[in-house]
């Protein structure tokens, strides 16, 4: 009798999977951050030393490839493993990177076996961060098509941050399967040096988006936009709820307004990092107030997801439960990355 059931019900689920992909398109907007990806070659104009065979990391080709490799597998699954949906084949369409030193380890990781038949393109710029790293973007010609990027310069206020200089953040205009997208990929600066005391320079980073989004919808309206990044801030810090005012529900987000699908999943304590055994949810993907009516002919917001399986967590030691991370001090660790990735669903009716 139970088997019986079960057939029922695993050929309902069938017989349902087969009309919603015939009903919707679907795409997937996701953020990962690469944790240190650099090459091995010291860039005189870069403070990148300890990631060459002669720093203390002692870090060499066999590393790098490694990464590579463990990277391109984590990206491979974005989005195009979940079962019963099994949501999208080519996985995820614009994929926003943190933490890459250059476009040569962008080549590296899209012309990986696992990726390259999905013929990722690279949109990056080198900003002046004191580390070295970038972020980017990754996108797949099949659906989207980049019209028009920058860099966005982040001027860090007096006594935020001993750094001068932090990550720029990208953005990138764009036809996401013939509609107009405005994509900002973020990188906020860091928490080193305090929290509350470094609070100003993510409120300084958070209002440069803020006022290009502003510019923008002032020019030619509001517009489909996406806010991705590792913000170092989590949804419920003053950057995200007073600077962006992103809000929690869809039903609060007025026309100008910011979603935010994470601030829930956080308070309920769910995160994409760890540290001293407390959960973090720094790596959000905020979206417009016109991707939220499902009654329109355009991509609408479906869903979030942390990509969080088994086999990228840490099954051992002090960090047992924690992502598995790429470095455990200067030792290397094997891992995935010490971030796990974020993605969005978007549906569209056919």
């Amino acid at each position: 009798m139970k088997k019986s059931i079960l057939l029922i019900a695993l050929i309902g689920c069938s017989f349902l999977l087969k009309a919603q992909q015939k009903s919707y398109k679907i795409s997937i907007i996701a953020f990962y951050n690469l944790e240190n990806f650099y090459d091995t070659i010291n860039d005189p104009n870069k403070n990148d030393e300890e990631f060459t065979p002669e720093g203390p990391r002692n870090y060499n080709g066999a590393i790098y490839w490694d990464k590579v490799g463990k990277l391109a597998t984590v990206i491979s699954k974005l989005g195009s493993d979940e079962k019963p949906e099994s949501l999208s084949p080519d996985g995820a369409a614009i994929l926003g990177v943190a933490e890459v030193e250059n476009e040569s380890v962008l080549k590296d990781l899209t012309n990986h076996p696992l990726l390259k038949k999905r013929n990722y393109q690279i949109v990056h710029y080198d900003s002046k961060d004191a580390r070295g790293v970038d972020v980017a973007m990754l996108y797949n010609p099949k659906y989207f098509i980049v019209e028009d990027s920058k860099p966005l310069f982040v001027q860090l206020p007096g006594g935020a941050k001993d750094a001068y200089f932090t990550r720029d953040i990208l953005w990138v205009k764009g036809k996401l399967d013939g509609e107009t997208v405005h994509v900002y990929v973020n990188h906020w600066p860091s928490r080193l040096g305090g929290e509350e005391r470094s609070a100003p320079a993510r409120n300084a980073a958070a209002m440069v988006c803020k006022k290009h989004i502003d510019s923008i919808a002032a020019a030619d309206g509001e517009q489909k936009v996406v806010i991705m990044g590792d913000l170092n801030d989590n949804p419920t810090n003053e950057s995200i709820t007073q600077v962006l005012k992103a809000k929690a529900k869809i039903k609060d987000v007025r026309p100008g307004g910011l979603f935010n699908p994470w601030i829930n999943l956080y308070k309920k304590g769910y995160g994409t990092l760890a540290y001293q055994d407390a959960w973090g949810l720094f790596d959000q993907i905020m979206i417009s107030y016109p991707w939220l009516s499902q009654e329109q002919n355009g991509f609408y917001f479906f869903k979030q997801v942390i990509f969080n399986r088994e086999f990228m967590t840490e099954n051992k030691g002090r960090y047992k439960g924690y992502p598995m991370r790429t470095w455990d001090g200067n030792t290397y660790r094997g891992g995935y990355c010490d971030h796990f990735p974020t993605y969005i669903v978007l549906l569209k009716k056919i």
